[in-house]
């Protein structure tokens, strides 16, 4: 409730039910794509058989050696020291 609350008084939500209804909306889509993975999962180890240990820990290495890092952007009002070399 204090969540809703907050989103209502900083204007994000028209009101409390507004912000209740969004967040069941939410979790219903959620739920759905939860249950839409779980079926392409069960289908492909079907057809592929279960997926390792070992297959998981190998697409996660390379999932994250192909993610773009986001730069991280500096506070308002902070000074950021510039690299050598550029104006």
């Amino acid at each position: 409730m204090a969540a809703a609350e907050q989103a209502v008084k900083r204007g994000r939500a028209k009101n409390l039910s507004a912000w209740v209804n969004d967040a069941m909306r939410l979790k219903v889509d959620h739920d759905r794509r939860l249950a839409a993975l779980a079926s392409f999962i069960e289908a492909y180890e079907a057809e592929y058989g279960e997926i390792t240990a070992e297959e998981i820990r190998l697409a996660e290495r390379n999932a994250r050696a192909r993610a773009v890092r986001p730069r991280v952007m500096a506070p308002a009002g902070s000074l950021v020291k510039r690299a050598r070399g550029r104006s």
